[in-house]
C-alpha cells in the first residue's frame, strides 16, 4: 500500500502554523482539530518544522507557563522527516517505530500536500489485514 491511498481516505488537510504563532496559540489550533502536531509552515506549503504536544509538554517542564506566550519556532523540530505520496506505508511505519515520531508530512514536488500519522499507518495495516481474512475466509468457503 502506498502513502497516496492513506491520503485519499482521510484526506489531505494539514494543520499548520506560522513560525511566530505562539505556543498558547498552537495549543489552540491543536485542541480545534483534535490532533496532536502541526506543520511549521510560513506559508501552508513549505515546511520549517514540525510541533506536537510532546514537544510542549516537554518544554513546559523546562520553562513553566512562560513557555504559553513564546513562538513555536523555539519548541519546534527543525529537521522534519516526510516522506512521498508514492512510498511504502509498511516502510514508513518501520521508520515511524524505529525513530520513535508520529507524524510525518506528505511532500510532493517540495510541497506540503498532507500528513501520516502512526495511527494512520497502523489504521492501513488493520484495514489490510482485515481484507486479507475476508479473501481467505471468502476463498476456504468455496472451496470443494
Amino acid at each position: 500500500m502506498r502513502i497516496r491511498e492513506i491520503l485519499r481516505r482521510k484526506g489531505d488537510a494539514v494543520a499548520t502554523v506560522r513560525p511566530e504563532t505562539t505556543v498558547r496559540q498552537l495549543l489552540a489550533v491543536l485542541a480545534e482539530h483534535n490532533i496532536g502536531a502541526a506543520v511549521v509552515s510560513p506559508d501552508g506549503t513549505s515546511i520549517t518544522g514540525i510541533v506536537s504536544e510532546r514537544d510542549v509538554v516537554r518544554r513546559l517542564h523546562e520553562h513553566g507557563a512562560d513557555l504559553l506566550d513564546r513562538p513555536v519556532a523555539e519548541i519546534m523540530t527543525a529537521e522534519v522527516r516526510s516522506c512521498g505520496p508514492g512510498d511504502d506505508v509498511e516502510d514508513l511505519r518501520r521508520t515511524m517505530t524505529e525513530r520513535r515520531f508520529r507524524h510525518v508530512p506528505v511532500v510532493e514536488d517540495a510541497r506540503l500536500v498532507g500528513i501520516v500519522s502512526i495511527g494512520d499507518v497502523v489504521k492501513s495495516a488493520i484495514d489490510e489485514l482485515e481484507s486479507e481474512r475476508e479473501h481467505l475466509v471468502d476463498y476456504i468457503q468455496r472451496a470443494p
